[in-house]
């Protein structure tokens, strides 16, 4: 359960919990919503349009962002304080060994966060400052502009499969209409792919894609925010400043309940 996002499973098991609920409390005959047809045509359509409209490259991503709802945050308030005491404890290296000591110590933890990364290694060559800022501040712009992509296309997912409905509902009611001089049965038919196709694009659009778009908006809204305290961190560590001043820096950027005290050694 650990690998899951339980907020996640929880929302989607209770939106589906309600819609099957009030079907069932309804009616009898339930399995009149489960239509493939319907299904298909809400489901193929968005998917197409949406290939239409965007590179395979930002369609495969954004897929590949909807199934990460379903994973856990990798940022919160616990990892952002581990991201301030290793940068505190580099502070100390660099104050006692310098920067040797530094790219040793990068060297032995095997970093394999590409923005950490790069950061440390810009320290190494020795930029420092407005330049060091300026380059942290453009890895962070740039990756948060094309990773909210993802975002984007789920948004438009969202405004794609109601519109698919509205195509069926639109078949159904030509059927029903070409129905209404011979078989009664056919009136049936024609009828429930018309309102299942609109209930089914209304549905997937607002349990799935909308709310995806929205997650995955602000899981890389968390990754820059995340990425400018670690700027801000590296900019110190340039200048050689004391654990106070870091501390008390990126602190700002952290919830109160959860700053960082170099003065508590179990830290």
């Amino acid at each position: 359960m650990n690998s899951l996002s339980k907020d996640t499973l929880v929302g989607i098991s209770l939106g589906i919990a309600l819609f099957v609920y009030s079907i069932v409390s309804s009616t009898n005959n339930y399995l009149m919503f489960l239509h493939l047809p319907s299904l298909l045509m809400v489901l193929g359509g968005t998917i197409a349009a949406t290939f239409i409209s965007f590179k395979f490259e930002d369609v495969k991503f954004a897929l590949k962002e909807f199934a990460g709802i379903f994973a856990p945050q990798k940022i919160n308030p616990e990892t952002l304080y581990k991201e301030v005491k290793n940068i505190i404890a580099w502070a100390r290296i660099i104050k006692l060994e310098g920067l040797q000591g530094l790219e040793k110590e990068l060297a032995r933890v095997k970093i394999s966060d590409p923005f950490i990364k790069y950061g440390g290694e810009l320290i190494i060559t020795g930029y420092r400052g407005d330049e060091l800022r300026k380059m942290l501040t453009n890895f962070t712009e740039t990756t948060y502009e094309r990773n909210i992509i993802g975002s984007y296309v789920l948004k438009k997912m969202a405004d794609f499969a109601p519109g698919f409905g509205m195509l069926g509902t639109v078949i159904g009611l030509i059927i029903m209409l070409d129905q209404l001089e011979g078989d009664p049965k056919g009136l049936g038919q024609g009828l429930a792919f018309a309102l299942i196709t609109t209930l089914y694009g209304v549905f997937i659009a607002n349990l799935f894609f909308k709310p995806a778009a929205e997650k995955a908006k602000q899981k890389q809204e968390t990754l820059r925010l995340r990425n400018l305290l670690v700027t801000e961190g590296f900019v110190l560590l340039g200048e050689n400043k004391d654990s106070i001043l870091i501390q008390d820096m990126l602190n700002s950027f952290m919830d109160s309940s959860y700053h960082f005290s170099v003065s508590n050694r179990e830290n």
